[in-house]
């Protein structure tokens, strides 16, 4: 990349948070949630709920939680270990190649676990014929079904092994999580595991996936650098700077100290004139995880107070005008869904009571429709 390509833009905090709010479509959406999950890429979604408003909240118009499911029943989006052991919400077509560049690492990573639940290559062998067999032909069962599956096949799901089992099958490529279980009362919480290669019906496959995956993050997550992307994939260094060499002809460099700081070459998402200045954004938000440094868009005296705490959790995020400036609460459970989120600023005058009441207004009636 020459001198040429390289832009005058600041490295300011405040210049990085306003190019980062386009390139996660905070506010600048996409039409349909498919398209914003497929400019995501990979879309953080252990809390099932919280990945779902994720892309909503990157989508034009009010989508409801029904309408992301949809997007589930549809096929357009799966949720998938794909990456530092992390489930995520990604499009179908879009899985296979990626799992073919974090799968491996995230086996190895996961390898001192499965010898202390004794899990062997040779049990996972077992546990993929049984699963092939009972999800052929379209079939469908949830995680307690599949792991009675396992069971009936003399594989053990006590204790943790169940789960562990779930993650190597899914890190095998065998299973995603697919439609959506329905539910009657409250929000569904739940998917149905499916056979990835029956599911996902065409597959894309990028001519180079290493340099894709790394323009597909600074798309969704510029600007940003060598070591960001090395947190968000958690591939090696050294790969992630032959990613970013691979790439370097569909990326400008907005600022180069210490390290280069890359947006994709190319016109930016289009703001949208009504988009909100102040949102309520879920738990595990790519717009604060996503990045070495999370003291660009949260001041460094309240990162504690959003996480990651000692039992891992990251707290859902009141963002304004860019920074982040608060945390909130709410319950998905059955009953206590309808009620009303609850906000906890640390800075009362970045944000007015009634901004604040509107993004949690916009996030209750997203979870309740």
């Amino acid at each position: 990349m020459d001198a040429s390509s390289r832009s005058s833009l600041s490295a300011s905090a405040s210049t990085i948070r306003a190019e980062r709010l386009r390139s996660h479509r905070l506010i600048a959406p996409a039409r349909t949630v498919a398209e914003a999950a497929r400019h995501m890429l990979a879309t953080q979604a252990q809390e099932f709920w919280g990945g779902r408003w994720a892309v909503a909240q990157r989508t034009q118009g009010a989508p409801t939680l029904r309408d992301v499911d949809a997007a589930f029943d549809r096929g357009e989006i799966v949720r998938s270990w794909t990456m530092r052991g992390t489930i995520h919400l990604i499009p179908a077509e879009d899985l296979a190649w990626v799992l073919s560049l974090t799968a491996e690492r995230q086996q190895r990573q996961m390898a001192g676990v499965r010898r202390t639940e004794a899990i062997d290559d040779a049990e996972l062998d077992r546990a993929e014929a049984a699963t092939r067999a009972a999800l052929a032909g379209g079939n469908r069962l949830t995680r307690k079904e599949l792991a009675e599956v396992w069971e009936l096949a003399g594989v053990s799901t006590a204790k943790q092994r169940g789960y562990h089992l779930l993650v190597a099958m899914s890190l095998r490529g065998v299973v995603c999580q697919g439609p959506v279980v329905p539910r009657t009362e409250g929000p569904t919480r739940e998917q149905y595991l499916v056979l990835t290669e029956e599911w996902i019906r065409d597959p894309v496959t990028p001519a180079d996936p290493l340099a894709e995956l790394f323009v597909r993050y600074i798309a969704a997550h510029g600007p940003a650098g060598v070591r960001d992307f090395a947190w968000w994939t958690s591939l090696p260094l050294g790969v992630s700077r032959q990613a970013a060499e691979a790439a370097s002809d569909r990326l400008k460099i907005v600022a180069a100290d210490p390290e280069p700081v890359y947006l994709v070459d190319g016109p930016a998402p289009r703001r949208s004139a009504s988009a909100p200045e102040v949102v309520a954004l879920p738990p595990f938000e790519e717009y604060y995880i996503s990045y070495a440094d999370r003291t660009v868009p949260c001041a460094p005296e309240f990162l504690a107070a959003i996480g990651p705490s000692m039992n891992g959790i990251v707290r859902p995020i009141i963002v304004a005008r860019g920074e982040i400036v608060g945390v909130w609460t709410h319950s998905v459970a059955v009953g206590r869904h309808a009620d009303d989120p609850i906000p906890e600023l640390f800075s009362p005058e970045a944000a007015t009571e009634a901004e604040v009441a509107a993004a949690l207004d916009r996030y209750r009636a997203f979870i309740t429709a």
